[in-house]
């Protein structure tokens, strides 16, 4: 499957340039987290894709997924965040979810 191949070839890209940004201009480069995007649940090919990157990553790797979603893709020709333009639409609350995720991750103790 050809699809299947560029898929994996990206993420052995995206790992090749970390190495070596790592390695040549920032030895302390620490990546927070990688973020499923614009996941279609009805397409193999992102199953797969996922669990690759969830396998080399592991808990770098945020939980919270933002599906593929027509409002989110709306939102910046009308000149709207996507709270603004629907916030109950799933990608709206995904993100949401997302920053709380997120802020969980951070949170100091005092």
């Amino acid at each position: 499957m050809q699809c299947e191949y560029f898929a994996m070839e990206g993420l052995a890209q995206l790992i090749g340039t970390i190495r070596k940004v790592k390695k040549s201009l920032n030895r302390g480069l620490y990546i927070e987290g990688l973020l499923m995007s614009m996941f279609d649940q009805r397409n193999r090919l992102t199953h797969k894709v996922a669990g690759e990157v969830k396998k080399h990553f592991k808990d770098q790797v945020f939980k919270t997924i933002i599906p593929r979603n027509v409002r989110l893709s709306e939102s910046p020709s009308h000149g709207k965040t996507i709270i603004e333009y629907d916030k109950n639409c799933a990608g709206a609350k995904a993100f949401d979810k997302l920053g709380n995720e997120f802020l969980r991750r951070n949170r100091k103790t005092p």
